[in-house]
């Protein structure tokens, strides 16, 4: 076996994870989670996620058969999707703060509700009980009954049914069986992160299963454990002065990933995608920092409100911002080398990307 470079890992990062378009719920298994997000630019994150690894995906399409997929909306190292086998490792989750006995009575009181009427909406349960206006996290107020309800899902009382008008309704949630065992099931969340996120930087694996932990904080003390676990497990490499793991089975130097990896592709990625998520591993691989603009005053952007990294072959050499205007796709596309690559095929590739993400947004 030849030693393994970064140039190996690079390839090996982008072929793993751009797997050839299946089924929306073979996509979701092999993920493992797929972070969501609201904001729509030019749609949300994980439709943008999606639509490279399933085969005819339009925006939409994830809300739309959620009620019918096997899969729960559910905070594993974000908020997101994840199939329901994987959500129930994480449960039942205890909540870093025990509720005062009112709020434990109240909370009671609306899981009867919501078990008599099978699922509800939130301003049916604010029209049943009136509990009035509280203090969100960002400073604001926001229905009482609606951050109940929140905390309720998190606490795995309750489960999201389906989503209207991008409203989340919730329904009892679906009884998983027995509990797991925590270290077995940390072991097993562990192996979820490293298999979406790998080839991962030792800092990087190790900051994502205590994330995990935040997702299940009953176990949040076997982190520490479960990544020395994961070490023992899985294959892993130094070069540079860092550690690298990947799942075991894998075989980085391959090179049939290094042909996928470099084919004459464009593809425009979600800020959340495997492939760019970890800010650590970018730096690395890419060698420029990506940062996520949305959140950031306006005259401190770099790159734009929600720049979407730019792949072509195995890197990524840029960015687009994109917006829907008068029932077309408008790109504005930068480099950070400050001009696209000196390749007859690249444009050809960017237009094609293009046409691509008109017909997801189904646009003419």
């Amino acid at each position: 076996m030849p030693a393994i470079t970064l140039d190996h890992l690079r390839h090996h990062a982008v072929a793993r994870t751009l797997f050839a378009p299946t089924t929306l719920p073979q996509a979701i298994a092999r993920l493992g989670f797929v972070q969501a997000d609201p904001i729509r630019a030019p749609a949300r994150a994980q439709d943008l996620t999606l639509r490279h690894r399933v085969s005819g995906y339009r925006a939409g399409d994830l809300e739309a058969r959620y009620p019918r997929l096997a899969i729960e909306e559910d905070f594993f190292v974000n908020y997101g999707f994840l199939p329901r086998a994987i959500q129930a490792l994480m449960h039942p989750r205890t909540a870093a703060s025990t509720w005062p006995a009112a709020r434990q009575r109240q909370a009671a009181a609306v899981l009867d509700f919501v078990r008599e009427r099978g699922v509800v909406h939130p301003r049916e349960v604010d029209a049943q009980f009136q509990h009035g206006k509280a203090r969100n996290w960002f400073g604001g107020s926001s229905n009482a009954s609606t951050q109940l309800l929140d905390a309720m899902h998190f606490r795995g009382l309750l489960r999201i049914a389906r989503r209207e008008g991008g409203v989340r309704l919730y329904a009892p949630r679906i009884d998983s069986g027995p509990p797991p065992d925590p270290q077995a099931a940390m072991d097993a969340l562990a192996d979820v992160v490293l298999a979406k996120y790998a080839p991962l930087p030792q800092p990087s694996f190790s900051m994502l299963v205590h994330r995990v932990g935040h997702g299940a904080p009953q176990w949040q003390h076997l982190c520490k454990a479960t990544v020395l676990r994961a070490r023992q497990r899985h294959p892993q490499v130094e070069i540079d002065g860092v550690r690298w793991l990947w799942p075991d089975g894998e075989a980085p130097a391959s090179r049939r990933h290094a042909s996928r990896a470099q084919a004459d592709v464009v593809r425009l990625l979600a800020p959340f995608d495997p492939i760019v998520w970890d800010r650590r591993r970018f730096a690395l691989l890419w060698g420029w920092d990506y940062r996520f603009e949305a959140y950031t005053p306006a005259p401190k952007r770099i790159r734009g409100y929600y720049a979407l990294p730019l792949l072509w072959r195995d890197r990524v050499i840029g960015w687009g911002n994109l917006a829907v205007q008068d029932g077309a796709l408008v790109a504005d596309i930068g480099f950070v080398g400050g001009r696209p690559p000196d390749d007859a095929g690249f444009a050809a590739a960017l237009d094609d990307e293009l046409q691509r993400l008109s017909g997801f947004l189904g646009l003419a």
